[in-house]
């Protein structure tokens, strides 16, 4: 939150710098390239202000006029906010807390610490092959935070810190992003505003897929073995009763009973039906982006996860016979646990408010597009996922992202003389390395609290990772511009 809060400061005095300006938007809601202008900057100081004051409110619950473009608590448009992420989280928490409750997954993890105490690199490769498959297909991120309360405990039973279940959640989930195939979230809305098709360019994002996430899965292993090795060199250290977890784990623990193995089966069925509520199959299967939902799809958001959540908890608790007064209070109490970083994903979405209120976005916007016009086509390719990073900081919304930035991009390619597949490839690999550490993004702010795990002892855990992943993927867009 500290870190946010001086982000926050930060970006807010840099509004007063950075010119305010915008382009022009045809009737599909993209920028115009070349029609860029700069206007005074909306507002006086007490309004700007004002937009800081309210920034947190915002991003909770701010709605952008659908006239004007700014975010308010009382606008009229569409919600801005990250409220129903938030509520989200909260609603984790409750389901959780309450499987917790019922000692069913105290009891799972003890023996699969046990069953698995000379195994766990398998574990970890197994999980962020999973959650990478995941993030390539659909975009898996935010999802993922749901996933700690299982991933941490089980990591620390089995010998390791709770940076290598940071790691093996965001890193996992992230590098599928970063490497998207078929994911309508970032690269179908790319692809759309690219004007190309969404399997343009799948051999270069699957083969990039395939290398970058075992590198990454290597890496997490790597430290996951010196962790265990020495559990001194663990960048985390251990909190109170960490290593107690990883002491039962060499000891026979109980059987499970029939009531532990029911509640078992339900988490496990509603984790994987959430996975399947939120995957846009006929996209997925077929390739095209736009491509009309199978009668059967669900298509759900965070809005639906929440109260699917809310009504897992309650039905978990009449399963184990927890009594309406525990199961009430274990419900609160659950949900008063995942405040903090319910809290962080807020202050995170207030930033991006503040940068929109400011009409600064399009600004940086016109400096990228100035920056890669008439370069050669490997350099091009280069230029386009370096001048991405800093407006991935600024956007981390992958597809208003795209939205903003590709209408722009796309054009500059063909006199370039590259593919425009190979533009979005560029764009959502700057987007996905960016998303794995920026303090603008729910889910590794949001990941790192839910963990314990401090962000600037996450910095230092992951920044080798993001020199390496770029090095291969400028590597990667410069082969594809001259393929």
């Amino acid at each position: 939150m500290t870190v946010l809060a001086a982000v926050t400061i930060a970006v807010w005095i840099l509004t007063f710098v950075v010119p305010a300006g915008t382009y022009k938007y045809n009737d599909e809601g993209r920028p115009v390239q070349g029609t860029y202008h700069q206007e005074a900057a909306p507002g006086g100081f007490v309004h700007r202000l004002g937009d800081l004051f309210l920034a947190p409110v915002n991003g909770l619950y701010g709605i952008r006029d659908t006239v004007t473009g700014e975010v308010a608590p009382d606008a009229t448009g569409a919600l801005y906010g990250s409220a129903g992420v938030f509520l989200f989280v909260l609603a984790i928490g409750a389901f959780i807390t309450v499987v917790f409750a019922t000692g069913a997954l105290d009891r799972g993890i003890e023996r699969l610490a046990h069953r698995l105490r000379t195994r766990g690199a398998l574990l970890i490769a197994g999980v962020m092959t999973v959650f990478s498959l995941l993030g390539t297909v659909e975009g898996f991120a935010e999802e993922t935070l749901g996933f700690y309360g299982l991933i941490v405990p089980l990591m620390l039973a089995l010998g390791y810190d709770r940076m290598v279940a940071t790691g093996t959640i965001i890193l996992g989930a992230g590098v599928g992003v970063l490497a998207s195939t078929v994911n309508p979230f970032s690269t179908g809305v790319a692809s759309s505003a690219a004007d190309v098709s969404l399997g343009d360019g799948i051999a270069l994002r699957f083969t990039m897929w395939i290398v970058l996430t075992a590198v990454t899965i290597g890496y997490v292993l790597r430290y996951a073995h010196r962790v265990r090795t020495v559990p001194d060199r663990s960048l985390t250290g251990f909190l109170p009763g960490d290593r107690e977890l990883a002491a039962e784990a060499a000891a026979e623990p109980p059987e499970l009973t029939g009531l532990h193995k029911l509640v078992l089966v339900a988490v496990v069925l509603v984790f994987a039906f959430m996975i399947f509520s939120v995957i846009p199959w006929a996209s997925a299967l077929t390739g095209v982006a736009d491509a009309t939902p199978y009668p059967w799809e669900l298509g759900w958001s965070f809005a639906q996860l929440a109260a699917l959540f809310i009504v897992a908890a309650v039905l978990v608790g009449l399963l184990a016979r927890l009594g309406e007064q525990r199961l009430s209070a274990t419900i609160v109490q659950g949900a008063a646990d995942f405040i903090a970083p319910a809290l962080v994903i807020v202050l995170a979405r207030g930033v991006t408010v503040v940068m929109t209120n400011a009409k600064i976005i399009d600004t940086v916007l016109h400096a990228v597009e100035s920056t890669v016009s008439g370069t050669p086509p490997v350099v091009f390719a280069i230029l386009v996922y370096v001048i991405n990073l800093p407006l991935a900081f600024l956007i981390p919304s992958t597809s208003g992202h795209a939205t903003l930035a590709m209408p722009v991009l796309a054009p500059l390619a063909d006199f370039a003389g590259v593919p425009r597949s190979v533009v979005v490839t560029a764009w959502q690999s700057a987007s996905g390395v960016m998303n794995l550490w920026v303090p603008t993004t729910a889910v590794v702010m949001g990941g790192v609290a839910l963990a314990k795990v401090g962000y600037d002892k996450y910095l230092r855990f992951v920044w080798p990772l993001l020199v390496i992943l770029s090095v291969l993927i400028c590597v990667f867009v410069a082969l594809g511009a001259v393929a």
